[in-house]
Formats: structure tokens, sequence, C-alpha cells
């Protein structure tokens, strides 16, 4: 946990300036209980004196009791300005942390991203995040006040009367060694604990992203057990966690009560022996009350730390992962032309087998070309390393005439736009939602942009037009309304080549011809590579390349590949089945 600390660099005056205030606090109780011993003394020598004199010890008393309580206010002061300044550090540690992991995080490329997953990376910046950050703020508040405290307390005791003191020669080395038993234990069954809640949050994401898929095939009862098994594996992993806390707890607490009956005990021993005297114990007590709670607190500190470890731990694994991407010494910042160039590429999903094997091809800038395969033949796995979200594990890809790993990231990414097969909108008009393409763009060009993905009727038709507020992912459009919304997206980057990943799937043969038709005449000299299932979608296209098992099986126009490719022609053959059985039945062609 302790490499961490650099993110609180910020916040090291607040870090600093609370244990001094808790000296001060520690400073201020440790006066008390020697104020209280007097005032005990006093009262009980007016017992036997003249009436003079207790007059005097009125005074006296008074005296103290101000005396006490300007200690008590003092303690108070500086204990509550420590508790502020500690939680300003602890909390702005939090945030540092957060604002780091998500920056980190943003460096990431896919494989990156897949090494840990989505659900733990959640739960590394909620739930890990927050334990070290309570973990700090525990550390702040008691590194120095429990240690002060304990050892000066003491001290005093081990002074005013060694044998009471003496217990503490016991009680302390068996506390400290229930401690090093308990604590690896724990340790090791809280990360075991954490898998547990990345699990967890990886059965909510899922159930809560795909609930329409959940409802419509009636799979309420089988999500609900999944997420009971999920529920039931954390809620095991966490007592077997904390089991070791919960009886650790009664031993620690048995272990103190009998160490305050061993001290009750010689110190009623030495009272009636005269060795001792009232006041002395009265101040002795609060100071053993002192020490034991401090004890306690430390011992709460140790199980903190121990508990944090381990997310520290997930924290530190996220911020020293190296992006596997990133930009080259004096990259290019310009992509000249949407020319596209894959020579004898490659490409593996981590240690897995070869998804794309030996492909080459070339797409010159401006024309419009149509992927199609099987599925699983890694059509998408192709296009995504145009933009280098992953990186080939063989072979070259050129783009603008320049291998992609010659450019910065940005001058790279801002060339290529993407419409991916998920189609994500976030919260938020749809105006900001296409401005996600080109911040700066104006309304004309907003509207230009629908019109080519033809979406400037359907947008237009809502009461609020371009200002209609999109709830989460989109949930108010239908899914042919978010895929257009998506391409006019994209389009409003202006880039110099435009991916399309099956992203008219869910509109009308017509619109999808529409679209087509706008992308060829509205915007020529970007280069168009288009995914689809339908052959309709990429008939019209200049080339279409088909994938089989990761390899390019042919390459031609649609009159070419139906002619002599038997792959192109059995899909080709099979949708024209397809739409002639729908007619026959009464449907619209």
């Amino acid at each position: 946990m302790f490499r961490l600390l650099k993110y609180a660099n910020r916040y090291k005056f607040f870090a600093f300036i609370s244990p001094v205030l808790m000296i001060g606090e520690v400073i201020f109780e440790l006066l008390i209980p020697q104020v209280m011993a007097d005032i005990v003394e006093t009262i009980r020598l007016t017992e036997t004196a003249s009436d003079g004199l207790k007059n005097q010890a009125v005074t006296t008393i008074f005296s103290l009791g101000m005396k006490m309580l300007c200690l008590a206010v003092g303690s108070l002061t500086c204990g509550g300005l420590a508790a502020i300044t500690a939680s300003r550090a602890g909390m702005g540690f939090g945030a540092s942390l957060r604002n780091e992991l998500i920056k980190k995080v943003q460096t990431f490329s896919f494989s990156n991203i897949d090494r840990f997953s989505t659900a733990s990376l959640i739960t590394r910046m909620t739930t890990d995040v927050t334990t070290v950050q309570n973990t700090f703020l525990m550390l702040i508040r008691g590194l120095f006040r429990a240690p002060i405290m304990m050892s000066v307390a003491l001290a005093i005791c081990i002074r005013k009367s060694k044998e009471v003191s003496s217990v503490f020669a016991v009680s302390l080395p068996l506390i400290i060694i229930v401690l090093a038993i308990a604590g690896p234990v724990a340790l090791k069954r809280f990360k075991i604990m954490l898998k547990k809640f990345d699990s967890f949050n990886a059965s909510i994401q899922e159930n809560f992203a795909n609930i329409r898929v959940v409802k419509s095939f009636v799979r309420e009862d089988y999500e609900k057990k999944k997420f009971g098994k999920a529920n039931d594996d954390l809620m095991k992993a966490a007592i077997h966690a904390e089991k070791i806390i919960i009886l650790g707890e009664p031993a620690l607490m048995l272990l103190m009560f009998m160490t305050i009956l061993a001290i009750m005990i010689i110190s009623a021993k030495s009272i009636a022996e005269e060795l001792l005297s009232v006041g002395e114990f009265t101040a002795i007590f609060t100071y053993i009350i002192q020490i034991l709670m401090s004890f306690l607190f430390t011992i709460l500190m140790i199980a903190q730390v121990f508990m944090s470890e381990a997310s520290a731990k997930r924290i530190g694994e996220v911020l020293k992962e190296e992006p596997d991407i990133r930009d080259p010494e004096n990259g290019l910042d310009r992509v000249a032309d949407g020319s596209v160039e894959f020579e004898n590429v490659s490409f593996a999903y981590g240690n897995n087998n070869n998804v794309l094997k030996n492909v080459s091809f070339k797409i010159n800038p401006g024309e419009m070309i149509g992927i199609m395969g099987a599925t699983g033949s890694a059509k998408s796995s192709l296009v995504q390393l145009i933009p280098r979200l992953y990186d080939a594990s063989e072979g070259s890809i050129k783009v603008g005439g320049h291998n992609v790993r010659e450019y910065n990231l940005r001058a790279l990414r801002d060339a290529v736009s993407m419409v991916l097969q998920k189609n994500v909108l976030f919260s938020g008009t749809i105006a900001e939602n296409l401005r996600w393409g080109n911040e700066n763009a104006t309304m004309d060009e907003i509207r230009e942009a629908c019109r080519i993905a033809d979406a400037d009727e359907f947008v237009t038709s809502f009461p609020d037009g371009y200002e209609t507020d999109l709830g989460q992912g989109g949930v108010n459009v239908s899914g042919g309304q978010k895929q257009r919304l998506c391409i006019a997206r994209a389009i409003l980057k202006k880039p110099k080549i435009l991916i399309l990943d099956d992203s008219t799937s869910a509109v009308d043969t017509a619109t999808d011809a529409r679209i087509r038709d706008g992308l060829r005449k509205k915007i020529p000299d970007t280069t168009k590579i288009i995914i689809a299932q339908r052959v309709s979608s990429v008939s019209d296209c200049d080339r279409i390349i088909i994938l089989d098992n990761g390899a390019v099986n042919d390459i031609g126009t649609h009159e070419e590949l139906l002619a002599r490719n038997e792959i192109y022609s059995d899909i080709f053959n099979s949708q024209q089945k397809g739409n002639d059985d729908f007619d026959l039945q009464g449907g619209v062609e």
C-alpha cells in the first residue's frame, strides 16, 4: 500500500498537519488523568480536614476542574481539526488514485483491457480504492497518536507503580502473538474475497447490460439463480475472510479484560498496603484505559492494512500495466490519404492461435470495399488493426503509405472512423452525441452528416429534434435509428477512412442502399470499408474481400465473385432463396 502514497503528494500538507494536531490532542489527554488524580486526592483529604481547609479545598477543586475543562477543550479542538485535515488528505488521496486509474485505463489498448476485464477494472476503481483510502485515513489519524499515547501512558504508569505496570509484560506479547498468527491468514482470505467481487460485479454488469434479452427469452429465473450463486460465493468468501477477525476480536477483548482485572487486583492490594493512593490509582486506571484503547486502535490499523494490502496490489497491477500500443518516437502527425495495405498480416489474441493468417490486400484512396465471410472469420479483428486498436502479430499494415506503427496514435485514429458492431450512444442530447465525432461541428454540418446516414428525417420528427435527450445507451431510439446516428457521428469526424462493422444490420435494404449511395456521392474521397452479412450491403462496392477462417479467400467485384467464388455464391443464393420464400408467403420485396 505504501507504494501508492506518492499519489497523495497534492495533499501532503493536510497529511502532515493532521498528525501534528493529533499529537497536540494526545498531550492534552495525557495531562487530564493527573488532574483527575489531584481532584480525587483533594476530595479525600477534605474528609478529615477543618472547615477552613474544606473551603480552601473547594477553591482548589474548582481551579483543578477549570484546568481539566481547558485541557478537554484543547483536546477536542486539536482532535476536531485533526479529523478534518485527515479527511481532506484521505478523500483527496482516493480521488487522486481514481484519477490516475482512469488516466491509465484510457491509455490501454484493447488487449490490455482484455487482460483485466471490465468488471475487474470497475471493482479496482471503486471497492479497492475505497479500502485503500480508508486505510490511509486511519493511518493518518492513528499512526502517531496510538504509539505516542501508548508509550507515554505506559511510561507514566511504570513511574507511578512498577507492580501494576508489570501486568503488561505478559498481556502485550500475547496480543502480538495473536496478531502475528491471524494477519497473514486474513490477507490470503481477503485476496480470494476480492476476486469473488470481480465475478459478482461481472454478473451484475452482464445482467443489466442485457436486460432486454433476458426478458425477451423469459430467462429471469435463470439470471436470478446465476446472480444468487455469485452472491452466495461472495458471501461465503467474505465470511471466510471476516471469520479470522471475528474470532480474533473476542480473544483480544478477553486478554484486555483479564489485563484490567489483574491491574485492579494488584492496585487494590497496593492501596490496602498504602503503597498507592486512591488518586494515583485513578490516574493509573485512566492511563491503562488509554493504553488499551490505543493498543486496540493499533490492532485495528494493522488489520485494516492487511485487508487493504490485497486491494493495493490490485490497484498497483493496473497502474504498472504498460500499454501494449503507444506513440513512437518522432511519430507522424498527419495521414496523407485513405489508402490501406496489408502485407502478410497475422494476428492472435494474447497467446491463442492466430485468428488472421497471412492476410494481404491493398485498398486505394476513396474506394468502397466490402468484407464478407462466415461468422468467426475474423472480419472485425481485421479492421480493428487499421487504427491500432490491436497490433498485428506478424506482417505490416500501411495507412496513407506509412506503417501504422509510425504514426502518433491521435493522428492515426483521427484519420479513421469506426462504427463498431455494438452501437454505443451516451446520455445527453442527440446533438451532443453526434459532436463526439467533431466537438466543434455546426448544426449545418450535423444535419448534413445525418442526411448522409439517412437519420435527419427521423431526428427532426422528434418534438425536440436534435436536442432530444437520449437515455443511457440510447434506450429511447430503435436499433436501426441508433445505427444511423452512430454512422452520422463517424461521418462528422471527416475521416480519411470510414469503417462500418455490420453497422446497417438493423435497417431495411432500402435504407441501407440510401446510406451507401450517400456515402459514395457525398464523401467520395473517403475510403469506405463495409463489413456486412447481407450481399445487398456490399454488392455495389468497388471490390469485395472474402475471408474464410481468417485468411483471404478471394477479392473481386460482385459479378466476378458470383461467377467464380463458391463461398460468395453460396451466401448470395441462400439469401436470394430466403427472399423468394418470403415473397411466396405474401411478403413485400
